[in-house]
C-alpha cells in the first residue's frame, strides 16, 4: 500500500513544468533517466524513440525562434477574453531550462518487423510516446521537472537538429530543477481549462 500511495502521489506532482532554475543537471542523471525511458513498452519490441540532447546554443535559439513564431500565429487564432488570457499563459521554459532534449520517432525503423502495425501503423509514434512519459516520470521521482513544448513546427526542428529523414518530432522537453511545484496543473490555476470530473473519464457502453 506505501508503494501504491507513492505511486499515486509521483502521478498526482507529474505536472508541465515552465519555470526553471538554471542550475546544471548532472549528465550522468540525464542519461539514466534516458535509459529508463527505454523500458516503455513499444510495439513489436521496436523502440523507434530517439532522444537527442540539444546543447548547441544556436539551434536552441532557433528552436526558441520556432516557438515564437508558432506561438503568435496560436494567438492570432483566438480573440476577445480567450487571447487576453493565452497571451498570459507562460507556455514554455526554453530560456532557463538547462536541458533540452529533442525526441523523435524512427518512423523506418526496421527493428520489431512490422509486427502490431500493419492496422495500426501510428502505433510506432505511440511507443515514442510511452517513453516520453516514462522519462516524464522517472525525472519528476528525482526531483527534476519537464516541460513538454508542442508549439513548434516539426519539420523545422528536425531540419534545426540535422536529424535523419527517416525520423519525426514527437516531443521537445524542457528539463530542470524546477522553481515551484504544484499538485494542480498550471493551466487550471490560470483559468484556462477545468479537469474532468473521474465519472466523465470512464465510459460504459
Amino acid at each position: 500500500m506505501d508503494f501504491q500511495a507513492k505511486l499515486e502521489d509521483l502521478f498526482r506532482w507529474r505536472r508541465d513544468v515552465r519555470r526553471f532554475r538554471t542550475d546544471p543537471v548532472d549528465a550522468g542523471l540525464i542519461e539514466h533517466l534516458v535509459g529508463m525511458a527505454a523500458l516503455a513498452p513499444s510495439v513489436g519490441y521496436s523502440r523507434p524513440w530517439r532522444f537527442v540532447r540539444v546543447d548547441d546554443p544556436g539551434r536552441r535559439n532557433t528552436v526558441r525562434g520556432i516557438f515564437e513564431h508558432c506561438n503568435a500565429e496560436a494567438l492570432s487564432g483566438y480573440t476577445g477574453d480567450r487571447a487576453q488570457l493565452y497571451a498570459q499563459l507562460k507556455l514554455a521554459g526554453l530560456n532557463d531550462a538547462p536541458v533540452q532534449l529533442a525526441v523523435f520517432n524512427d518512423d523506418g525503423t526496421e527493428r520489431g518487423h512490422g509486427l502490431g502495425r500493419k492496422t495500426m501503423p501510428e502505433m510506432l509514434r505511440y511507443s515514442t510516446v510511452t517513453a516520453v512519459y516514462t522519462f516524464w516520470l522517472a525525472a519528476r521521482a528525482h526531483g527534476i521537472g519537464v516541460g513538454w513544448v508542442s508549439i513548434l513546427n516539426p519539420e523545422a526542428v528536425c531540419r534545426t537538429i540535422d536529424v535523419p529523414p527517416s525520423w519525426s518530432l514527437v516531443a521537445y522537453l524542457c528539463v530542470g530543477l524546477p522553481i515551484e511545484e504544484h499538485a494542480d496543473p498550471e493551466l487550471e490555476r490560470a483559468g484556462w481549462e477545468q479537469r474532468e470530473n473521474a465519472a466523465a473519464v470512464l465510459l460504459s457502453r
